[in-house]
């Protein structure tokens, strides 16, 4: 059992950053609040790292993040020559993200490690894109993705622009673990690593081979499409607002309208506390916009612009909501339907989906003469894939990814979701099925009326603190030990921390039951919750 009394006062003493002294100074005798901010240090996983902002080693400060760099330095320099370390840096709209950033890029700087920037704030898959552009030796996105505004979060990626192995970082945390957060953390000032060459910004020309690259996945062909749809688009205060209004422009979508009061970043976000297009919350004021101004559909992205949902117009002239997996069963149909068409299906032909995701997908890529590969929760085992089929040489046989939690990627350009390349295709979609007369709902109750009807839900539950992560983890031991669940009985049981099907061991576990019925739990890998995830047959 860590000290944490100990650990308050030498941060105390260690510390100079005013507002992390003040913040110090304001939990002094709360030990239930000291306790919680320095009752473990923020984890370090495949994810990096993530937590809420403030003072502690349970959170996200200038000296984690530093730590954290310091180790990943130490990764680069053991794994690469020197001369050939290097490092790319983006970050998104939140608090204290262009500081981070700016921190960051002096320790590798002080390290060796040449930094290649994005001057301006840039979405996740523009990250993964500059790291295999420039050929990176690593990258590093500063951003808590959808999380609520007292978050942030630091995600590394490996030379392959896909986030982080288990291995590597298990080696990572073994780095970061041996590094006084206080004395070994190498610093250079920022400003003067950018005037001595040591950081360099991007090229604007890595932003339009992007959006280049993300057109190249239209699968229309010569169709005759439909591009007049009024849409409302709203980047949620995040980085979506350049490349995805940049990339509907470009494929000819003139009549869109951002809603203004989340265009510009704020990562207070203001009118959304919870940035994240799967809330129906985050989304009321896009609904506004998209009632007064007789909109077609709406598209919302997330802070770094790796997730998009959206909404349609319904027969009553009201707006639906589609969930996650709903979109990914359309996108999947229409894929494969035009590359089908059009002779474009490779073979073989592979789409990956996270097991939590609905395995209606599984139904239509079978259909269509499509292999479906599933893996653990997180778009990194889906970027790891196709980094398999890239080493096979058959990159092109992956045609889409997806998870339930609004995240799509349609090509091997990148390897984590990209709502830039969500939105293109999403749109090309839409306007494919409006020149025929048929809307997304329409298209959705056809593939519902020919695999069948399944019915997707997430539940959430908030754990805080220290006590609530003992007690999620009581709670999976009960669910590991139970033989039915609400009074039905489960007759498969797939335990993942066993490392079943091939797959990395991980805390979930999934059920089936008597009537085909299906639940997945598992802890949260970025939030204090405990998520179930039911798929029930309605018809």
């Amino acid at each position: 059992m860590r000290n944490v009394k100990e650990l308050y006062d030498l941060w105390v003493d260690k510390v100079a950053d005013p507002a992390l002294v003040k913040e110090l100074k304001a939990i002094a005798g709360a030990e239930d609040k000291i306790s919680d901010a320095f009752y473990r240090d923020l984890e370090f996983g495949t994810g990096g790292l993530r937590g809420v902002l403030g003072a502690g080693t349970n959170r996200m400060n200038i000296h984690t993040v530093g730590k954290a760099t310091q180790g990943l330095a130490n990764y680069i320099i053991k794994h690469y020559e020197a001369g050939k370390r290097s490092v790319a840096l983006s970050y998104d709209s939140r608090i204290n993200s262009r500081l981070f950033a700016e921190v960051a890029a002096g320790i590798f700087a002080a390290n060796g490690i040449t930094v290649h920037m994005y001057k301006t704030l840039m979405p996740t898959p523009c990250l993964s894109y500059a790291v295999r552009t420039l050929g990176t030796s690593a990258g590093v996105m500063v951003t808590a993705s959808h999380n609520p505004a007292k978050y942030n979060g630091y995600k590394v990626y490996g030379d392959d622009g896909c986030q982080i192995t288990e291995a590597a970082a298990a080696e990572i945390l073994a780095e970061i673990e041996k590094t006084d957060v206080f004395n070994d953390v190498k610093t250079y000032p920022f400003d003067a690593a950018l005037a001595e060459g040591k950081v360099a910004y991007i090229a604007e020309d890595v932003l339009t081979a992007f959006i280049e690259r993300v057109k190249q996945e239209s699968v229309t062909f010569d169709e005759p499409i439909d591009r007049s749809a009024k849409i409302i688009y709203t980047p949620l205060n995040g980085t979506g607002l350049v490349p995805v209004t940049r990339i509907l422009k470009e494929c000819g979508f003139e009549n869109v309208i951002v809603v203004k009061e989340q265009e510009l970043p704020d990562g207070n976000f203001p009118t959304c506390p919870y940035p994240n297009p799967e809330i129906k919350e985050a989304l009321t004021l896009g609904l506004e916009y998209a009632k007064r101004e007789n909109a077609d559909i709406l598209i919302a992205t997330d802070p770094d612009c790796d997730r998009v949902g959206i909404a349609v117009k319904n027969a009553e002239g009201d707006f639906t909501l589609l969930t996650g997996n709903e979109v990914g069963f359309l996108l999947l149909d229409f894929i494969c339907t035009l590359r089908l068409k059009h002779n474009a299906m490779p073979s073989p032909a592979y789409m990956v989906k996270t097991i939590v995701t609905s395995d209606l997908t599984e139904k239509i890529a079978t259909h269509y003469g499509v292999n479906t590969i599933n893996v653990l929760t997180g778009f990194k085992y889906i970027g790891e894939q196709i980094g398999l089929l890239e080493k096979k040489g058959i990159p092109s046989s992956y045609i889409l990814g997806f998870e339930e939690s609004y995240g799509y990627l349609t090509g091997s350009y990148v390897r984590d979701k990209d709502a830039v390349d969500g939105v293109s295709m999403i749109a090309e979609m839409f306007a494919y099925y409006r020149a025929k007369g048929v809307s997304l709902l329409d298209k959705l109750a056809e593939i519902y009326k020919t695999y069948g009807h399944y019915v997707s839900t997430l539940e959430s539950y908030q754990f805080e603190g220290a006590e609530g992560f003992v007690k999620m983890q009581e709670i999976m031991n009960d669910y590991r030990n139970a033989t039915e669940v609400e009074g039905k009985k489960i007759v498969t049981k797939k335990d993942y921390s066993l490392g079943i099907d091939g797959l990395p061991k991980s805390n979930v576990l999934k059920f089936t039951f008597e009537n085909g019925d299906t639940m997945v739990v598992r802890p949260s890998g970025t939030e204090p919750k405990l998520k179930i995830y039911k798929c029930v047959k309605v018809d």
